[in-house]
């Protein structure tokens, strides 16, 4: 008897045991740790200067290869396709190659382990590293979003805050692992982020949606829990710029991040829990039932031909429903939100702001010094940008979905707003005074978190979610031809043309420097004046979509997913029970 009793505790561990692994609440954390690593590309600020110095290149050459990072780690189609045609983890297992490949090799040729590589080789390997990060985001964030479709504001912005937030942890690990050589950092961003994608590789999959009652409390202990973590780094970088730090205080400091980053296991453990033993008061009385009420056979057999015949006619229409879209929030066709006005707005007011924001992530190491700025406060304001990058993405998603829920205003009203938020931090690097890159960094990057956040979250809100990992993805593909105008054609094409002009004044050719550079405040003072006109305008797109979207935002926009947890609540309810009956019996 005792045996008996011991074998069924055994059992009833096991199973409690796969649930945590295989819930939601476990693949929310295994996600947040993914998505942790997945923002190394916010990082080349810090190494760029190696690469500069090491392989001998101009800015221009220098800016070239930031913009394919940034068509690497926005052109996500090919990310968003796959996933539409094999399972999740395939999609990671994918990533983590590409990732480790890429980086790999810069490393490599930076360290002098390789011949030094040709132009269009780095723009390759640093295009493949970071295009790995969107099989991170369509693997992990497309899922979390499709598990919790009523919460996919302060989802995604909890997700794309660990992101933002990406940068400052890299930086204290690399630290503790491998001190104050920032060629090491490459290293860490092309081994860690793989490794952590191939622990959670199977954790990580699309489940029966369902409600539960602690689902925005949980939500908001997240947000705490990373909010402390962003503090706790931001205080640290504050005291790593005042105080020199040995190699025990930076293994401390990378120890405490780690921890921190994994407490919320104990809260999927609790919800779990939670789920455990609410589902067995719920199937209780089911138990008594005999058998689940099914449909007549004849309304089952008519509702399976009408759904075949639904089929039938929308495969026909084919691409003469391209034009004639589903009304917004229902599930767009690829080809149909591609089309849509909506969508031409979105991409073009995000080719403005997004391009503006990458552009000048990619150039604040050289606007530090070109302002002379020291290389550990160019670090410092790096990580202050990574930082507040979280908490742009948190505000949009938090405070968007508070504002759309309890005042059922647009939510691209919220990203309107923050291009104009931009386009002062452009200011305040075109015309700098002592310490204004410290706010710059700042103000950009919270309007560059933000505007992450609520681009993923309007997709998703107005196009549906069934071909979301590849809307999504084509999205974004505004932000590399963004850069790449910007930043290339405009940016670095005006900062050499004032390092050439700086050059000339010496009486100096380019032959008789490594690199060229350029110091002052008139190196950037077009080019960001610019920026901040191009965020205006983009900001004026925006609200033209503010406008036609009212009378939609209006109204109830998650009714429909209400009605399919209902559905699925009752399944699960009665699997439970039959799984209860086999075990008592």
């Amino acid at each position: 008897m005792a045996t008996t009793a011991s074998g069924s505790s055994g059992y009833v561990c096991c199973r409690f045991f796969l649930q945590v692994i295989t819930g939601r609440w476990f693949m929310m954390f295994a996600s947040f740790l993914i998505m942790a690593c997945a923002g190394a590309t916010y990082l080349f600020g810090v190494y760029s200067k190696d690469i500069k110095s090491t392989l001998g290149y101009d800015q221009s050459t220098l800016n070239l290869m930031s913009t394919f990072k940034d068509l690497g780690a926005n052109v996500g189609v090919l990310s968003g396709l796959l996933a539409e045609v094999t399972p999740t983890w395939f999609v990671l297992l994918v990533g983590a190659l590409m990732n480790f490949t890429g980086y790999f090799m810069i490393w490599l040729a930076v360290t002098k382990r390789v011949a030094t590589p040709k132009v269009w080789q780095m723009c390759a390997y640093i295009c493949i590293g970071a295009n790995s990060q969107n099989f991170a985001n369509t693997g992990s964030l497309v899922t979390c979003v499709k598990n919790f479709p009523q919460r996919r504001g302060m989802m995604l912005g909890l997700m794309k805050g660990f992101v933002g937030l990406s940068g400052a942890i890299f930086t204290q690990i690399y630290y503790a692992i491998y001190g104050n050589d920032s060629k090491f950092l490459i290293l860490l961003i092309g081994w860690f982020p793989a490794a952590i994608s191939l622990v959670f590789v199977y954790n990580i999959r699309a489940m029966k949606i369902s409600t539960h009652p602690n689902e925005t409390k949980v939500l908001h202990e997240y947000l705490g829990i990373a909010t402390v973590l962003a503090l706790l780094i931001m205080a640290l970088t504050i005291a790593q710029k005042k105080v020199p730090f040995s190699h025990t205080a930076y293994l401390f400091s990378g120890v405490a991040v780690c921890f921190i980053m994994f407490s919320p296991f104990l809260i999927a453990i609790r919800e779990e829990f939670y789920t455990w033993r609410n589902r067995e008061q719920l199937t209780a009385p089911i138990r008594l039932v005999d058998e689940a009420p099914t449909l007549p056979e004849t309304e089952m057999k008519s509702e399976i031909e009408y759904e075949s015949m639904e089929t039938k006619e929308a495969s026909a229409s084919g691409c003469s429903s391209i034009f004639k879209p589903p009304k917004r929030g229902e599930d767009f066709s690829i080809l149909q939100a591609l089309f849509s006005i909506d969508m031409f707005l979105v991409f073009l007011g995000t080719f403005c702001g997004l391009g503006c924001s990458l552009t000048a992530v990619d150039n604040l190491g050289q606007i530090g010094e070109s302002l002379g700025y020291p290389y550990q406060a160019v670090s410092t304001v790096v990580s202050l940008l990574s930082i507040w990058n979280y908490f742009g993405r948190v505000f949009a998603g938090f405070v968007s979905e508070s504002i759309l829920l309890k005042y059922k205003r647009p939510r691209p009203l919220i990203m309107s707003l923050v291009f104009l938020l931009a386009a002062v931090g452009d200011l305040l690097i075109a015309f700098p005074w002592p310490g204004s890159v410290y706010l710059a960094s700042l103000l950009l990057g919270f309007s560059f978190g933000a505007q992450q956040t609520l681009l993923f979250t309007i997709v998703s809100e107005l196009f549906g979610l069934k071909y979301y990992a590849t809307l999504f993805n084509c999205a974004q593909l505004s932000s590399p031809l963004g850069s790449f105008v910007l930043n290339v054609r405009i940016v670095g094409k005006l900062y050499d043309k004032e390092a050439w002009k700086q050059l000339a004044a010496k009486g100096m050719a380019r032959s008789m420097v490594k690199e060229l550079t350029c110091i002052g405040k008139q190196c950037y003072r077009l080019s960001f004046s610019i920026l901040a006109a191009t965020n205006t305008f983009g900001s004026i797109v925006i609200l033209v979509l503010v406008l036609k979207t009212r009378k939609y935002y209006g109204g109830d926009i998650y009714k429909r997913f209400r009605d399919e947890i209902a559905e699925n609540e009752k399944e699960m309810a009665l699997k439970s029970a039959q799984e209860m009956q086999m075990v008592e019996s």
